[in-house]
């Protein structure tokens, strides 16, 4: 299976900041690229849990008896650590974009490059998929999604066109979607195409309130110095997790105790945002919308 080559490796590896007998999570695993590297760096009594809620990625399981492989979606992380009892962690990585395997199949209808089901779903045991999203959200649901997740300009008229095509013919192909995207398209097509398919597959996979979910459970877990290592490919997640490290909560509410101190549970390592170099880009074009954001927790 071809999955992506690991944006960011090094920069990600050195954001950990690695202990030899470290408790780590690899939250995102999928072929575990950045897993191997992490293991290269600790010790025997050093364990690491990958977790990744795709089947197709556990067949790339580390045999490594410090690393346990953990099926599931990331935002039960509280769970499994407490189901493996582990009360604290010295590190916390998440790569959240689509892997190129993903993408690069067809039935998995990610990509409007190939035809086939119109699916998106990071696990196939859901049994809702986007088609389903196609054809049974109102109208005002279409265009909060296509508006709020996909920043698209002319939602109001994709909306109106998706819910008048469907009454003649329900979406089940790509090429049926395409053909309908295409004779609304604003801008450039291929980026119009790539907003309208990360809005449904934002909303398909909730992954705002997955993403939300997560960085409360890894805001608790994490203990006093250890790092919390995130890598996003768009504007709403990368805004979500700046407001994490500054304020602790995706709000970014400032919250101040008795004496009005500001409760920070992080300090940025990063400096803000970190962006891959120009000689990575060369070689992998995936990491061109990477924005990598680096915290310590405070306490």
């Amino acid at each position: 299976m071809k999955y992506h080559v690991p944006v960011m490796l090094r920069e990600c590896i050195e954001g950990l900041d690695l202990k030899s007998d470290g408790v780590y999570v690899d939250a995102t695993f999928g072929a575990g690229g950045h897993s191997k590297s992490i293991l290269k760096n600790l010790g025997a009594n050093g364990r690491l849990f990958g977790f990744d809620q795709d089947e197709d990625a556990e067949a790339n399981a580390l045999e490594d008896d410090r690393f346990t492989f953990v099926r599931s979606n990331f935002k039960y992380l509280d769970q499994f650590m407490d189901y493996y009892n582990v009360s604290k962690l010295d590190g916390v990585l998440a790569d959240l974009g689509v892997s190129s395997h993903q993408i690069n199949e067809a039935d998995r209808g990610f990509s409007y490059r190939f035809e086939g089901p119109i699916d998106m779903r990071m696990n196939r045991f859901v049994e809702k998929d986007a088609g389903d999203v196609l054809n049974e959200y109102s109208y005002e649901d279409l265009l909060r999604i296509f508006s709020d997740y996909g920043q698209i300009r002319n939602s109001k008229t994709l909306a109106s066109a998706i819910v008048e095509e469907r009454q003649k013919q329900e979406f089940e192909t790509m090429s049926h979607l395409v053909t309908v995207l295409n004779s609304k398209v604003m801008g450039s097509r291929p980026k119009y195409l790539a907003q309208v398919f990360q809005a449904l597959r934002i909303e398909l996979n909730d992954e705002m309130g997955v993403l939300d979910a997560f960085l409360n459970s890894a805001t608790k877990r994490l203990k006093k110095g250890g790092r919390l290592v995130v890598m996003s490919y768009h504007s709403l997640e990368d805004r979500l997790v700046k407001n994490y490290i500054k304020t602790g909560n995706a709000e970014g509410r400032m919250i101040k105790d008795d004496f009005g101190n500001i409760d920070r549970p992080f300090k940025s390592i990063s400096k803000g945002v970190i962006m891959a170099s120009e000689e990575e880009l060369k070689l992998n074009n995936r990491a061109r919308s990477a924005r990598l954001r680096i915290a310590e927790k405070q306490y």
